[in-house]
């Protein structure tokens, strides 16, 4: 552990010294963020057992990144952790690995630039090939956003061509994911997902996980033909647990006076996979671990389009209007026939201090009376689900979403003090699905599943300091059961959350 911090040091020390070099022919900035998050959990997420006590703790991330920019080259890289407070040892071992990593670093190679008198001819007025680790962040991160709520964020490898000209924008975006780049692997196939190293076979002995196979785990943790794959730290399109094997995008914007209209064309592929098992031997007998190999050829492929249009409808601004429908086809993760759509609208009114916004989103599912074997279920692929359906991430996040989709009508109050430095604002959300389900009975539950107010507030107390503190109630339905499959009569149908969360960003320039 030592012989890696005086690594990382002398990598940094370095690092900045060549740039150093640099800084009469460019710009270098240095970038720092401490931001704590200390919670309290009654029922986030999903419905907390009855039985089950509240929790309690700190979350941080750190991070720390270096941006340089010439007028050829832009770079960029940032180290990034994340933890929880006393989730080391306090007497650090070499067994507690290191949760270090990068979150962002690439290069951003400028080919035309008309501000810039430097480039003697121009076909457009910007011109860029951006390569290497990334966030995609687009429109209101709907569909591709950074997830910043969450510590660890998202980013993409990936290179992307960006266009800036007579007011449109044009990007154009590629990754391609592998495993490995060692001279005895063949062909392309991807296993989607960070594996645990040691499973439970099904007869509950722990073992090392079988090369290439992703298992499936019941309830108890057991491998079953019937569980659900065992991810741990997996990525994830929101919901859906499973990374993309190559990725391609088109994105297109254009503004209109007040109005600024955007489309989305985006393809992801997912590995085909077939359901395995492995014998397992161990002094007390043999077992099984079931699972899935993506050892198979060829891509299940979806396509996701849509427009996005926000537009002032009167010249102070003051009022304005949000509106987007997006279509999913082509095959699901799973090889299934895809038929799917979600869509937006919303109206905000400014006076003085106070933000009044209407809306309702709507996410297609799936009818459970219903007998095609199309997938109706609309996935928000790679955005922040955190800051559309509730703050206290009940769906499209991490915990998962309901079959029969969602309807959220929803209505918002902001708060903004004159000079600008606190800030608050009170949410409503109800929360029904978008087509039927079934009770353990076969019959249609209600569809209404509950209602959501979250009280967010934020302070700045310095130029690089800011308070966040977030109050958030459910208070959920018997069908946020089945929504959420849970074991019906189980659950406490009220959740409370609330957190404090410190931001500390300074920013240090070299010219």
């Amino acid at each position: 552990m030592k012989k890696k911090t005086k690594g990382l040091k002398s990598i940094l020390l370095l690092f900045l010294a060549v740039l150093s070099l640099y800084k009469s022919y460019g710009q270098l900035t240095v970038g720092g963020q401490v931001r704590t998050r200390t919670e309290f959990r009654d029922g986030v997420g999903t419905l907390k057992p009855a039985t089950n006590d509240a929790a309690f703790f700190t979350s941080q991330r750190s991070r720390l990144t270096f941006n340089y920019k010439t007028n050829r080259v832009i770079l960029q890289t940032s180290l990034q952790d994340v933890r929880v407070w006393g989730q080391d040892a306090a007497t650090i071992s070499n067994a507690d690995g290191s949760k270090l990593g990068i979150h962002e670093a690439w290069a951003e190679i400028i080919l035309a630039n008309k501000k810039d008198t430097s480039f003697k001819k121009s076909a457009a007025e910007y011109f860029a090939v951006k390569l290497g680790r990334q966030e995609l962040v687009y429109d209101d991160v709907r569909l591709l956003g950074n997830l910043d709520w969450l510590q660890q964020a998202r980013r993409h490898d990936a290179v992307v061509f960006k266009l800036l000209n007579k007011g449109l924008q044009l990007d154009a975006g590629f990754a391609f994911n592998q495993n490995s780049d060692a001279f005895n692997y063949n062909g392309t196939y991807y296993t989607p997902a960070n594996i645990s190293t040691a499973v439970k076979d099904s007869k509950g002995f722990l073992i090392a996980t079988p090369t290439g196979l992703i298992p499936l785990m019941n309830s108890t943790g057991i491998s079953s033909k019937t569980g659900n794959p065992s991810f741990v730290n997996a990525p994830s399109t929101n919901g859906m647990n499973q990374n993309y094997k190559a990725l391609q995008y088109l994105y297109a914007a254009k503004t209109f006076k007040n109005t600024k209209v955007s489309a989305l064309f985006l393809a992801d592929h997912f590995g085909k996979y077939i359901l395995d098992s492995v014998l397992t031997s161990t002094a007390s007998g043999n077992g099984y671990v079931y699972g899935r190999r993506f050892n198979q050829k060829g891509v299940n492929s979806r396509i996701t389009t849509g427009l996005l249009v926000n537009s002032a409808l009167n010249k102070t601004k003051s009022l304005t209007l949000t509106a987007g429908t997006y279509y999913q086809g082509g095959k699901d993760k799973d090889g299934a026939r895809l038929s799917a759509y979600t869509s937006t609208l919303a109206a905000a009114f400014t006076k003085k201090k106070f933000t009044y916004t209407l809306g309702w989103d709507y996410l297609s599912g799936n009818n459970a009376f219903s007998t095609s074997t199309t997938n109706h279920r609309f996935d928000p692929l790679y955005g922040t689900p955190h800051k559309f359906w509730g703050y206290m991430d009940y769906f499209y996040s991490g915990t998962g979403s309901p079959t029969g989709g969602l309807s959220d009508p929803f209505f918002k109050i902001k708060y903004g003090s004159k000079n600008k430095r606190f800030s608050a604002g009170l949410d409503y959300h109800y929360f029904s699905l978008a087509k039927d389900m079934k009770d353990i009975n076969g019959n249609a539950i209600d569809k209404y599943l509950g209602s959501e107010f979250d009280l967010i507030t934020n302070y700045s107390l310095n130029k690089i300091t800011t308070i966040e503190f977030g109050f958030c109630s459910m208070a959920a339905s018997k069908s946020m059961e089945y929504a959420k499959g849970i074991t019906p009569g189980i659950s406490k149908l009220t959740g409370l959350w609330s957190y404090v969360m410190i931001n500390i960003k300074p920013e240090f320039l070299f010219k």
